[in-house]
């Protein structure tokens, strides 16, 4: 197959993105496929869409390329340049497929995925509506207790608004402030105090104009991988300081990692069960990712659903598939075939 691995982008998690892109085009390439890696915003200026999907393909070479333009990228925004990058849409229609390795903003809110669908390209991953609606933490919630599916009590907070203590939003310490749309626990922070929550909220608002306040759960996380509408084994993450922020998350020998995770069979087809019920409240298609916390008295909470999860060796799902006997590469080819079907449009 001819296979566009898009990343890069303008979020946050650009680096991010590019290590994930890259894993999955080497992983493809092993596979036979003619995957080429390209950078969203930056494309790739004179490329031959008739020559691009050669035999022969320098990914390292590749990923230099789209790393070249990171310092720009602030600049290039600033300007109010258009997203897509040169030759990115002709590259992605002469594809058969577009593996999307977008993390964050405008690669997981749904909007490049819109366009595809005008422009009838084929991608991995949900489509447009439950990607915004997993993006958007405070609508998700909303959806989760709509459905029954157990999250943290939360209050939904914007820019606009006079400024409240913690109390007044009728949060107690510690409580958690998080940005509404952000990815990778960027613009997450647990404060223990007024001072500390005030300047959470002053850092909070210059990633994004709403923010949620949320409970603050003491316990366990984990994670589920869902493909295709079925659960994978539950993977445990216990960071060895802190929570898993982007540190934790990125950082090699921050964090243990535990799959399948230690749980009691009741408690597995339990979080399982949420996570699928998660997966399909929001309208998500071909595969996800959801997060949970566990108390001490064993109430599980459902966090958010990750819509385009990261995609290294070592990230988290590639780990629940690995536990299940499935590689990375044969993973990245599953995701295809899974996406190459979608239900909701």
């Amino acid at each position: 197959m001819k296979i566009v691995v898009l990343a890069g982008g303008i979020s946050t998690e650009r680096e991010i993105s590019v290590v994930s892109g890259t894993k999955v085009c080497e992983a493809l390439r092993a596979k036979g496929h003619r995957a080429i890696l390209l950078d969203v915003y930056f494309g790739l200026e004179g490329a031959d869409v008739d020559e691009a999907f050669t035999e022969e393909y320098d990914i390292v070479a590749a990923a230099a390329y789209i790393r070249s333009f990171d310092s720009r990228v602030e600049a290039s925004v600033s300007a109010g340049r258009e997203f897509f990058g040169p030759r990115v849409l002709a590259l992605c229609k002469e594809a058969d497929m577009v593996f999307m390795a977008l993390h964050g903003e405008n690669g997981e809110n749904g909007k490049v995925q819109a366009a595809f669908d005008l422009f009838g390209i084929h991608y991995t991953g949900s489509g447009y509506l439950g990607s915004a609606l997993a993006m958007d933490k405070g609508l998700s919630k909303q959806i989760f207790r709509e459905n029954g599916i157990p999250t943290p009590e939360s209050v939904l907070i914007h820019r606009s608004e006079p400024r409240k203590t913690a109390e007044e939003y009728g949060m107690a310490f510690p409580c958690v402030v998080k940005t509404c749309c952000g990815g990778s626990s960027v613009g997450v922070y647990i404060t223990e105090d007024e001072a500390a929550f005030a300047d959470a909220l002053e850092e909070a608002f210059t990633y994004e104009p709403q923010v949620v306040l949320e409970t603050y759960i003491r316990g366990r996380e984990f994670s589920v991988g869902v493909v295709d509408g079925k659960p994978y084994p539950i993977i445990e993450i216990a960071p060895l300081e802190g929570f898993y922020d982007y540190k934790n998350k990125y950082e090699p020998g921050s964090t243990i990692e535990t799959c399948p995770a230690c749980l009691s069979e009741e408690q597995t087809e339990k979080m399982q069960e949420y996570a699928v019920r998660a997966y399909e409240a929001l309208r998500l298609e071909s595969y996800g990712r959801i997060d949970f916390l566990m108390d001490e008295d064993g109430k599980m909470f459902c966090l958010e659903a990750n819509t385009l999860p990261g995609m290294t060796p070592t990230s988290l799902l590639p780990q629940e598939a690995a536990a299940m006997g499935i590689g990375f590469a044969k993973l990245c080819e599953t995701l295809i075939q899974v996406s190459k079907e979608k239900k909701f449009i």
